[in-house]
């Protein structure tokens, strides 16, 4: 895992574009999943989650950014207020790794060149690859089956703050909807146990990171006022 981390800094740190500012950071936090095992909760962490974040900052409003991400999912039924789910008592947890690209919109101008304290809240969406095992269960137990990828759209809402000059400091809500159904075992993928399919078929799985970025801020700062 060290040397995903190394690549993605090393890729980062490469790309440079003069008249522009760049921002790179980290993502501390928590996760928690939705679906069919567990509480539905929307906003409640878990597991510890961590990540890289490089920004591309094209304007006061608009930045590019690309992240990867890491965490446990993990959820009990025990945990749950529906009683069957209680009754049931089945747990999962599974490893997963996310890399996102997306649009940043910043509600108010941020622009890194004035000196001035900046604030603003933000919205994020985009597209992200996520890498998780494909679970199944086998007499109320989890197993793995093998090592999978699907699509998820993030949607993050955030506030963030320049501090000290050249760092950035946010706070981030962000959930993911996938394109998976397998990552909690209820839907496995493979045809070899079709019939140990339980929950909504209907809904695919949702995960959301909760937790704070700090940035560093680098490069040739843009002018974005007129000459």
């Amino acid at each position: 895992m060290n040397r995903i981390f190394f690549a993605f800094f090393f890729l980062l740190i490469s790309i440079s574009s003069e008249a522009q500012i760049h921002e790179f950071g980290v993502f501390l936090g928590g996760s928690n999943f939705i679906g069919d095992i567990g509480p539905t909760d929307y906003i409640a962490p878990k597991k510890p989650a961590f990540g890289l974040l490089y920004k591309w900052n094209r304007s006061p409003r608009h930045t590019w950014r690309f992240s990867y991400m890491q965490t446990r999912l993990s959820s009990y039924d025990e945990d749950s207020d529906m009683e069957s789910r209680i009754e049931r008592d089945f747990r999962f947890k599974n490893d997963i790794q996310e890399f996102s690209a997306g649009l940043e919109f910043d509600f108010f101008d941020f622009d890194l060149h004035d000196s001035q304290p900046k604030f603003t809240p933000y919205v994020f969406t985009g597209l992200s690859y996520l890498r998780y095992d494909s679970l199944y269960f086998q007499n109320g137990v989890y197993k793995k089956d093998s090592s999978r990828g699907t699509i998820a759209i993030p949607m993050i809402v955030g506030f963030k703050g320049r501090i000290f000059e050249t760092f950035v400091l946010g706070f981030e809500v962000g959930a993911r909807t996938t394109l998976a159904d397998d990552i909690d075992g209820s839907a496995p993928r493979s045809s070899k146990y079709s019939n140990q399919k339980f929950g909504n078929l209907t809904s695919k799985d949702w995960y959301v990171f909760t937790g704070i970025t700090l940035t560093y801020t680098f490069g040739d700062k843009p002018c974005f006022c007129a000459d």
